[in-house]
């Protein structure tokens, strides 16, 4: 009640552009993201008739990509069909490319310079890592990513990792970065900057071959 009147109840609610429920379900922002993203690859399909490689990467990083983007690191897909069903919006805008529609998918890629959308989701991850371990204004909570009281060989910054049993907090942001961060090397973690963070993560990445 609220001054008498009844207040009606609900399961969502949309904070910032992101819809929570009560079972914390990625899918529904899965579903939200394809279709904006879906509805922007079709405007371009009818009105834009050059479709060279150069002209299209731009429209891509400019009108499609940040939908796929936008807070990530909060909805983030780890069921199969959800992985799938963003990274089918990549698939299909790449097709459309000068030169790329007979090309298998991960040829497309290294044709253009792209990553698939589960591997840019997972870099945006540890940039997200890399800001909260170096907060100096206090905007993340204390201990919100709590550091290992015993460092790694190859990792100074390693973070600590609670035994968890729930399926829900296995598949949050503050849970499933964990392994990943911990395998990254001190020449990426200590980087002066998130621009110099980016920079090793991306060299590190090409030389394991999970980026271009």
């Amino acid at each position: 009640m609220l001054m008498g009147i009844p207040l009606s109840s609900t399961n969502e609610e949309k904070d910032l552009g992101v819809t929570f429920n009560d079972k914390f379900a990625s899918t529904i922002n899965c579903n939200k993201v394809c279709k904006a993203s879906q509805r922007v690859i079709g405007l371009i399909r009818r009105n834009i008739h050059n479709r060279s490689k150069e002209g299209m990467i731009i429209l891509y990083k400019t009108l499609v990509r940040p939908l796929l983007d936008y807070c990530c690191q909060v909805w983030k897909p780890h069921l199969k069909r959800d992985i799938n069903s963003v990274e089918k919006i990549q698939k299909r805008y790449t097709k459309m490319i000068d030169g790329c529609k007979n090309l298998k998918y991960e040829q497309r890629l290294k044709k253009l310079n792209l990553t698939t959308v589960e591997e840019r989701h997972k870099r945006l991850d540890m940039i997200q890592v890399y800001k909260i371990l170096n907060d100096r204004t206090n905007i993340y909570p204390k201990d919100f990513l709590k550091l290992s009281d015993r460092p790694g060989r190859k990792n100074s910054k390693k973070i600590f990792k609670n035994r968890i049993n729930k399926e829900l907090k296995k598949n949050g942001f503050n849970f499933r970065i964990i392994d990943k961060w911990n395998e990254l090397p001190d020449r990426v973690i200590l980087a002066e900057n998130v621009n110099m963070f980016k920079g090793e993560y991306d060299h590190l990445m090409r030389e394991v071959g999970r980026l271009p």
